[in-house]
């Protein structure tokens, strides 16, 4: 590596940077799911493009690794407790034994319609089973579905990584299977170490975060950032699950109240877009087109397989003890979307240099590619032709806090979004915890010092100063004033 070298490398970065922006903007437009364009500006560059040649697998699969730690957690960040929390149950059912059904039903069709030898079936089957997260958290936070459907998307999304990783781990070897009581224990050993260490780092690290003032903002979304590696790490060394233990870490401290949580989740967003861009264009430079057209029908057919049969299927079996309506159902199905995490797991067996690997690679490739053009943009038309919509959907309360370590006190900043019934309350009708004063309100770009008397206004900003001692009670009062208006704890809202 040479001072050129590196600045020849800078410009092809910067270049793809801009590039895939753009991408961003046209998918926006179309409703294609951006990350087809970064695949094809991969190809593009690839071998049967521009001509550059890429064909390390293994470097592939490491950089793959580390760009879905960055997705979970930005998703984990983003994912409300509240909306996932009745939904936990399915979603942990669809994650595991849910796609145990899929990889069963996708590998026999893969053996039976395409030929494979019944190794190379499963395989494909457990590559293919998993709900990608990056699509679902970019395809389903624009679509107003109601939240118990968001919610069992997203922690499905965020749990089934785990167990296919496993899956995939254990069939792309050319040793001879373990049983299957072995692989089942040694998943459930694997899932409850990712779990133990994802509460721990998520609950130790909120704490600390949350009572010691660091010198700058900026240092709070860099040391999110490093808990929630410190939780993979800590649970891949541990033979844990690392990805479920980013995600449940990731979900535990963006549920925390953390100081400048809107900083670390806008940091944590701009930082999973750059992963997801430079791992797309990775996987898009290592694919060859005019080797896979062989390749074609059999994940044709295997695609079918997994849409129509084995994904309704695993659908209806896990949440029918839950007694989820037959539409939700039908939505659910159709909203098992395919991203880069089968690409990434398609690597392995090609860095464990399994027979027949590369033709998995191919059809897994042709897979994802046909059938997220076909899925991510036509979402919206099968919610709305199924009738499962909420466009009364609010957002939250925008609350950041910022802690005042030397004055044992909080700074909470209050946003009022569209709809939050605080509007037309009067400051002395929050009836704040003694403790926690509005200082100050910002409305139409100009600040002023409010009365008890003061009427609040759509889109107001409040500063409100508390101690320590009661600034989770503030916090709480607010949000049950936002919900329930100034009767909030007198008609049933609690506080």
């Amino acid at each position: 590596m040479t001072v050129d070298r590196l600045n020849l490398l800078l410009l092809v970065f910067a270049a793809i940077m801009i590039v895939a922006m753009a991408a961003v903007r046209l998918a926006t437009r179309t409703g294609l799911p951006s990350l087809l364009l970064y695949l094809g500006i991969g190809v593009a560059m690839g071998q049967d493009g521009l001509g550059v040649r890429f064909d390390d697998a293994a470097l592939t699969q490491v950089l793959g690794y580390a760009a879905l730690v960055v997705i979970l957690a930005e998703g984990g960040l983003g994912t409300t407790w509240q909306a996932i929390r009745p939904s936990l149950p399915a979603a942990g059912v669809l994650a595991t034994a849910g796609v145990g059904v899929s990889v069963l039903v996708t590998a026999a069709g893969a053996h039976w319609l395409v030929g494979l030898d019944w190794r190379l079936a499963l395989l494909i089957g457990a590559v293919v089973s998993s709900t990608d997260a990056a699509a679902v958290f970019s395809v389903l936070r624009r679509i107003p579905l109601p939240r118990r459907v968001t919610g069992l998307l997203e922690a499905e999304s965020g749990f089934n990584d785990a167990p296919v990783v496993i899956l995939v781990v254990a069939f792309a070897t050319t040793e001879p299977l373990e049983p299957w009581y072995v692989l089942l224990g040694t998943m459930a050993a694997e899932l409850a170490i990712g779990l133990a260490v994802g509460l721990a780092v998520g609950r130790l690290g909120a704490l600390g975060l949350r009572h010691v003032a660091l010198p700058a903002s900026g240092l709070y979304p860099i040391a999110v950032l490093a808990l929630v590696v410190l939780a993979y790490a800590g649970g891949a060394l541990l033979h844990g699950s690392g990805f479920l233990a980013v995600y449940v870490a990731a979900v535990v401290l963006g549920n925390s109240r953390l100081p400048h949580g809107p900083a670390v989740r806008g940091f944590a967003d701009g930082l999973a877009w750059v992963a997801q861009i430079g791992m797309f264009v990775l996987l898009g430079l290592l694919v060859t087109p005019h080797t896979m057209r062989d390749a074609v029908v059999p994940a044709l057919v295997v695609g079918l397989v997994l849409v129509f049969a084995a994904r309704p299927l695993s659908v209806v079996l896990s949440t029918a003890p839950f007694r989820t309506p037959w539409r939700e159902q039908a939505l659910l199905s159709w909203a098992g979307l395919r991203g880069a995490v089968p690409i990434v797991l398609a690597t392995i067996p090609l860095v464990a240099d399994v027979p027949g690997a590369r033709r998995v690679f191919n059809v897994v490739f042709i897979l994802v590619v046909v059938f997220t053009l076909l899925q991510g943009p036509t979402l919206p038309w099968v919610a709305a032709r199924l009738r499962i919509s909420d466009d009364t959907l609010g957002r939250d309360l925008g609350i950041e806090s910022a802690p005042l370590e030397k004055l044992h006190g909080h700074l909470l900043s209050v946003a009022l979004p569209e709809g939050s019934r605080m509007v037309g309350v009067e400051i002395g009708e929050l009836r704040l915890p003694t403790g926690a004063a509005v200082t100050l309100v910002v409305r139409g770009g100009q600040s002023f010092v409010p009365g008890r008397t003061t009427v609040l206004a759509p889109r107001d900003e409040l500063l409100v100063v508390t101690t320590d001692q009661v600034r989770d009670a503030a916090e709480r009062r607010l949000r049950a004033v936002d919900r329930g208006g100034k009767l909030a704890g007198w008609l049933g809202v609690r506080t």
